[in-house]
C-alpha cells in the first residue's frame, strides 16, 4: 500500500535551488523566505519549500518559549515563491521590482513551527500587463496552514538608471 504522505518522484525534482532563486528574487537575508522551487508550469503555477528553523529572527520575538511563524511572514513566503515565476521570464528583470500590492481572503489554519517545511502552490488566477493576481496555499505534511490571493504590480527598479 502506498505512502499518502510520501513525495511523489515527480515533485523530487529540484527545479531552482538557493543560487538561482537569489537570482530571481531581490530579498536578502534575513527577508528570503524561500529555500527551493520544486515544480514549475510557467504562466500556470509553481510549487515552493520554505524550511523553518528555530534559527529565524523572528522566533526571538514571536513567542519567547512558544516560538509560531508569524502569519504575514508566510503570505510573504508564498509572494516570493509568486515572485519566481514572473521574475523568471521578465525581460530586464534586474531593472524590475514586483511590489506586492494586496492580499484577498488570508486565512491562516494551524500554526507553523520550528522544524516544518512550508509546501507553498501558487496559481497564476490573472495577468495584465503589469499587474496580476495569484492563489495559493501553504501546507505543513499535507495539512493546510494558510491561504490567500495575492496581488502583485511589476514597476521599474528606483535605482534602474544607475545601473
Amino acid at each position: 500500500m502506498a505512502d499518502p504522505l510520501a513525495v511523489p518522484e515527480t515533485e523530487k525534482k529540484v527545479v531552482y535551488g538557493i543560487h538561482e532563486i537569489m537570482r530571481f528574487l531581490p530579498h536578502r537575508y534575513p527577508f528570503l523566505l524561500v529555500d527551493r522551487i520544486v515544480e514549475l508550469e510557467p504562466e500556470k503555477r509553481i510549487v515552493g519549500l520554505k524550511n523553518v528553523t528555530i534559527n529565524e529572527q523572528f522566533f526571538q520575538g514571536h513567542f519567547p518559549g512558544a516560538p509560531v511563524m508569524p502569519g504575514v511572514l508566510i503570505i510573504e513566503s508564498m509572494a516570493q515563491v509568486a515572485g519566481v515565476m514572473i521574475y523568471r521570464d521578465l525581460p530586464d528583470k534586474e531593472k524590475k521590482l514586483i511590489y506586492f500590492t494586496g492580499i484577498e481572503n488570508a486565512k491562516f489554519r494551524r500554526p507553523v513551527l520550528p522544524g516544518d517545511q512550508l509546501r507553498i502552490e501558487m496559481e497564476l488566477l490573472s495577468r495584465h500587463s503589469n499587474f496580476g493576481k495569484m492563489q495559493g496555499r501553504a501546507t505543513v505534511d499535507g495539512k493546510l496552514v494558510a491561504e490567500a490571493t495575492v496581488l502583485f504590480a511589476i514597476s521599474d527598479h528606483p535605482g534602474a538608471t544607475a545601473r
